[in-house]
């Protein structure tokens, strides 16, 4: 038998597990790319995709892992962010 403090936890979890599930999906400017790896720099590595060449941007933080080398199959996970905005006026 269920105490009334049980049935009250249920409430909570559930509330927690949409809070959670929300700021996971407002953040939607993350995406990946997978492919085999067409060339390399330490600033950047280029992804076959399709027929096309994607190049990502990379830098000291990016966690590689594994042997990331020409040829390897990767998949890269990146994001879309702002570096500056101009507006301009309305003609």
């Amino acid at each position: 038998m269920r105490t009334f403090s049980s049935f009250r936890a249920l409430p909570i979890a559930l509330a927690m597990a949409v809070a959670t599930s929300g700021v996971v999906l407002a953040d939607d400017h993350n995406y990946q790319v997978t492919g085999p790896v067409l060339s390399m720099t330490p600033t950047s590595i280029v992804v076959k995709k399709g027929s096309s060449p994607w190049e990502v941007s990379r830098d000291a933080s990016t966690q590689v892992t594994g042997d990331l080398k020409v040829g390897a199959k990767v998949t890269i996970k990146y994001h879309m962010v702002a570096d500056t905005v101009t507006v301009k006026p309305a003609k």
